[in-house]
C-alpha cells in the first residue's frame, strides 16, 4: 500500500489570472500523480487549486464554518494545538484580532494537516506578490520552512517546481 502524498496549494487572493490558470493545470497533473491538495478556501490561488483538483483529492481547511460559503471544508480555526503552532510562527501574533488568528491557524493545517501526529505536506506550491511571501501565505511558508518542507513560489522565476516534482 502506498503512503498518501500531500501538497499545499496556496497563495495570494490577488494571484494574476494567468498564474491561476497554471495553478489549475498543475493541480490536474498533481492529482493524476496521486497527490491530495491542501488549501484554505480563499479566493484567488486557493480557488484555482480547488478547480483543478477532484473533490476526493481536495482538503479545504477553513478558519470558520462556511468561510467563503464552503460547505465541504474542515474547520480548524479554533483548534488549540494548531493555534499554538500558528502563534509560535507568526512574527506579531499580538497584533492579530481573533478572526485573523483563525486564518493563520488554518494555514498551519495546510502544511501539517489536522491530525496528531502531523502529516507534512511534501511541498508548497504558491504565488505571492514579488515572491516575498507575505500575508497568510507567508505564515504557511514560515511553517513549511520550519519543518523542512520545500516551497515553490511561482512568482520566483528561479523556482524549480516542474523539474523537482513533475519531470
Amino acid at each position: 500500500m502506498t503512503e498518501q502524498k500531500y501538497y499545499a496549494g496556496v497563495g495570494s487572493r490577488k494571484t494574476p489570472f494567468e498564474v491561476c490558470k497554471r495553478m489549475r493545470d498543475y493541480a490536474v497533473l498533481l492529482a493524476k500523480l496521486g497527490y491530495v491538495c491542501r488549501s484554505g478556501g480563499a479566493r484567488g490561488a486557493d480557488e484555482a487549486f480547488r478547480q483543478g483538483t477532484p473533490p476526493q483529492q481536495m482538503m479545504i481547511y477553513l478558519p470558520e464554518a462556511l468561510y467563503n460559503n464552503h460547505l465541504d471544508g474542515i474547520v480548524v480555526g479554533d483548534d488549540e494545538r494548531l493555534r499554538q503552532l500558528a502563534e509560535q510562527h507568526h512574527p506579531n501574533w499580538g497584533a492579530c484580532d481573533a478572526r485573523t488568528r483563525q486564518m493563520h491557524t488554518r494555514n498551519v493545517a495546510q502544511i501539517l494537516g489536522h491530525t496528531t501526529p502531523p502529516i507534512l505536506s511534501d511541498f508548497v506550491l504558491c504565488w505571492t506578490p514579488g515572491a516575498c511571501g507575505g500575508g497568510g501565505t507567508g505564515q504557511a511558508i514560515r511553517i513549511a520552512r520550519a519543518y523542512g518542507v520545500p516551497v515553490y513560489d511561482l512568482a520566483d522565476a528561479d523556482n524549480h517546481f516542474e523539474k523537482d516534482w513533475l519531470y
